[in-house]
């Protein structure tokens, strides 16, 4: 079976969770026989096809970008010739400029689609293109959500729940490297053991501007790994408050994420809009062993994080319930240690990247055999 992945960004260019789930089915699926490839825009196509992991990844240049929506005209005879080459195509919503592409091109070839989130931010734009995005979402063979709880809480969803599949997200722990002790040793020289780790792009609906309020006034150490639009403005606010303690660190590879993964007391994920669906960054500290803070928003990541089984969950734009559940994972290292096996428990039974391969694929087969 040959399939083609369609979204708008995806590695090298950028390393956020869509990029990794859609990484992590093209690898797995492979050995149940998928032969996937990935088709994306990126502002330096170049090489245009390069292989990541073990899949083949074709860049096309994105012409401009308008409301985090990329545009290219190379995409409708490139993506018109490959639906061709291919058993399905798997697209990953949200991007409008896709809906465009796939009625465009008249491709006819069997289609499923990944609802990573509803549209938040451009709530006035949305209301142009929702006509447009329920007439694509109504043609796709099935509808693939990441969480029961975000299927359940959607309004978008809500009429085409007859055509959704909860298939949680997962990942493969074989994939990530294991700690090397030198770099081990250098990661805990300077930033030392037991500090709070934040994973992900710096974007608006992290919530970090949030956190760094509840911290102000403590000496609690908090790592920040990532960058993003907001990197700046975070920047200021840490230094406007006097958090000497928070370290701004980039963006790292997976070799200097897991030795902070293995250093840290806990993750903090304190994302409060809804444009968060699941976080691939909870999962990662689940993998780990690692008691998580995140946010109540309704979605995926009150799924993979359960208060008090987990980690803990606290209403969103809420400092002061942050900072509480803050000090209860600093202040009850046995019960904190506790909600970590927890989270590596149930990332064994849920969330492992083989149980996700496997029920997509079963998915994949449905919509090829057209029930």
């Amino acid at each position: 079976m040959r399939v083609l992945h369609f979204f708008k960004t995806y590695l090298p260019d950028t390393t956020g969770g869509v990029e990794q789930v859609i990484f992590q089915l093209c690898e797995g699926t492979r050995a149940l026989g998928v032969d996937a490839e990935v088709l994306t825009l990126s502002p330096a196509p170049v090489p245009r096809q390069l292989t990541v992991g073990s899949h083949r990844v074709t860049r096309i240049r994105e012409d401009f970008n308008l409301a985090s929506t990329g545009f290219s005209r190379e995409a409708f005879g490139c993506f018109a010739r490959m639906s061709r080459e291919v058993d399905l195509i798997h697209f990953h919503f949200p991007w409008p400029f896709m809906d465009v592409v796939h009625f465009a091109t008249r491709h006819g070839t069997p289609a499923v689609l990944s609802y990573h989130s509803d549209i938040v931010k451009q709530r006035a734009l949305l209301q142009l293109y929702r006509p447009l995005m329920r007439r694509f979402l109504a043609r796709m063979g099935r509808i693939l959500v990441s969480s029961p709880n975000y299927l359940q809480s959607s309004p978008e969803l809500e009429p085409l729940r007859e055509r959704c599949t909860v298939v949680p997200f997962g990942l493969d722990e074989a994939a990530y490297p294991r700690p090397d002790p030198a770099r081990l040793e250098h990661w805990r020289t300077r930033c030392g053991e037991g500090f709070f780790l934040f994973v992900g792009v710096l974007r608006y609906y992290k919530g970090l501007h949030h956190l760094l309020d509840a911290l102000a006034g403590t000496d609690w150490p908090l790592v920040i790994v990532g960058s993003g639009p907001m990197e700046d403005e975070l920047k200021a606010q840490a230094a406007r408050l006097g958090l000497g303690h928070v370290q701004f660190l980039g963006r790292l590879d997976d070799a200097d994420k897991m030795c902070l993964l293995q250093l840290c007391q806990a993750l903090v994920f304190p994302s409060h809009l809804r444009s968060e669906a699941f976080g691939i960054s909870l999962l990662e500290a689940a993998m780990c062993g690692k008691p998580m803070l995140s946010c109540e928003i309704g979605t995926g990541t009150t799924f993979v994080n359960l208060d008090g089984e987990t980690g803990y969950t606290v209403p969103p734009a809420d400092p002061l319930a942050l900072r509480s559940a803050l000090q209860r994972l600093r202040t009850e290292p046995e019960r904190t240690a506790a909600l970590g096996r927890q989270a590596r428990q149930r990332f064994e039974t849920l969330f492992r990247a083989e149980r996700m391969c496997t029920e997509t694929l079963a998915v994949y087969r449905e919509v090829l055999e057209g029930r």
